[in-house]
């Protein structure tokens, strides 16, 4: 049961966001809207696959089912005069991990929140605060940002348990992206980022210290206006790096994996959308090559539109 605890441990890890959040793939992250405006989210993402670990242990045919409803808001501001967004999320989990150990099957659940996600993003250049009016006739242009996305220990954990939907630590993940319009309908993101992490001080069974070297996070996007408010678009990340140490012993877990995917947005009236993802894993050297499929439901609310 230890070399399962231990694979367990790895996958839901991912579920929370220290660090495993360089797999998502989040098209249209630093697209330019209206200042003075609030997006409510209400989200369900279902996760299944294998996972990937040390080919020595007598650990087979590991298999993970995560389901992860999720409630957020955005909201849009001027800052300097040009457009930023803040925003929160809180993700709640629940899965199911089976196996074999020595040809022995085993198998756990558990469930509870996650931890919170908060993100800060800046439009420096193309994207200055407008009203929707000023939006709509306005030119595309090239958009530089950045971004600061952290998690917090908010999720479940508890010291004296190997397995933990919460990650007892903070990450922070500095980001550079650039947003470029083709024509009419196309447009091509890409970002560059990089997760950095505090020390877990309690990890398992209570009196270990895990630490974690910097993960860099990479994505690409290609999307398409099928009408102003619906859009697909292809999707692509790649990750590399993490790998960790507890109580300075260094562990074989560093990380070098693509995910390919594909977004579509469809309107639902006027204030209203859903948002459908999918993605799979290209190449997983460690860790979880997960199919994942999501759908969010947003709802647009807009607050006094004066002038900037």
């Amino acid at each position: 049961m230890k070399y399962l605890n231990i694979a367990i441990t790895v996958v839901f890890l991912l579920i929370n966001a220290e660090g495993s959040r360089a797999q998502d793939l989040d098209p249209r992250a630093y697209a330019r809207i209206p200042v003075n405006v609030t997006v409510v989210v209400a989200g369900f993402g279902y996760s299944n696959g294998g996972i990937v670990t040390d080919a020595t242990l007598p650990v087979g045919d590991l298999q993970a089912r995560i389901g992860s409803p999720s409630l957020g808001a955005v909201r849009s501001f001027s800052l300097l005069g040009r457009t930023a967004q803040v925003s929160a999320f809180l993700p709640y989990a629940w899965g199911e991990v089976t196996g074999t150990i020595n040809g022995e099957p085993q198998s756990t659940t558990r469930s509870g929140f996650s931890d919170m996600r908060l993100r800060f993003s800046w439009l420096l250049l193309g994207a200055p605060a407008a009203t929707p009016a000023e939006i709509i006739g306005a030119p595309r242009k090239t958009i530089l940002g950045m971004s600061l996305s952290i998690t917090a220990p908010t999720g479940e954990y508890f010291p004296d348990k190997m397995i933990n939907l919460g990650a007892s630590r903070l990450a922070f993940k500095p980001e550079l992206a650039i947003s470029q319009p083709f024509g009419k309908r196309w447009l091509i993101d890409f970002y560059a980022g990089l997760w950095l992490f505090t020390d877990n001080n309690a990890y398992y069974p209570g009196t270990s210290v895990r630490s974690q070297e910097p993960l860099g996070s990479f994505q690409g996007h290609i999307s398409y206006n099928i009408q102003p408010l619906m859009w697909v678009a292809l999707d692509m990340t790649y990750y590399t790096g993490g790998k960790s140490t507890v109580d300075d012993v260094q562990m074989d877990d560093r990380q070098s994996n693509s995910r390919i995917g594909a977004t579509m947005v469809l309107p639902v009236k006027k204030l209203h959308s859903i948002k459908f993802a999918y993605s799979t894993g290209a190449i997983i050297r460690s860790g979880a090559d997960f199919t994942t499929f999501s759908v969010g439901w947003q709802s647009t609310f807009l607050g006094k539109q004066g002038k900037n």
